[in-house]
């Protein structure tokens, strides 16, 4: 092979792996296009939204059904209104539950949408009635500290 043509497939072989690193950046950052068709509209309202961010996904049953597409506090209530964009395709009654959960120990937070019994379902625009705020893992750690040094006290008390 002479200089030139190993040059060039050099050059395929670069620009192939920085094509690839482009794409798995945007897989990981959810900026690739969603396969979603025509979506309708949710609304929820969290006294505590965690780490949750506008594109995470909106899950039922560990399948992607829909995208959050907008989060913003309400001055009025003092919560995240959090907006959620869902597939057509997919229906739930007014009975849903809309906890927001952790994918693994320190994942991406997203929001599982639990179906209820109901026999309505929610419509373009409706709000989501039943909701479960983040689990914060400092919130968690900071009520178990509380709890052992009361713990501690209390046996301090009974001693004496």
């Amino acid at each position: 092979m002479d200089r030139t043509t190993l040059d060039l497939w050099v050059g395929i072989f670069v620009a192939a792996g920085v094509a690839a690193m482009i794409g798995l950046a945007m897989k990981v950052g959810n900026l690739t296009s969603s396969n979603l068709g025509v979506t309708y509209t949710l609304h929820a309202e969290y006294e505590n939204i965690g780490g949750l961010k506008v594109r995470a996904p909106v899950k039922s049953a560990g399948v992607v059904v829909g995208r959050v597409a907008d989060i913003h506090f309400n001055d009025q209530t003092k919560e995240a209104e959090v907006t959620l964009n869902i597939d057509t395709r997919y229906h739930f009654d007014r009975d849903t539950i809309a906890p927001i959960y952790t994918s693994g120990l320190l994942g991406e937070q997203f929001i599982s949408l639990q179906p209820g019994g109901g026999e309505d379902n929610l419509k373009n625009g409706d709000k989501i009635g039943k909701v479960q705020n983040a689990l914060v893992l400092e919130d968690l750690i900071g009520k178990f500290l509380t709890n052992k040094a009361s713990e501690s006290n209390d046996k301090d008390k009974k001693a004496e």
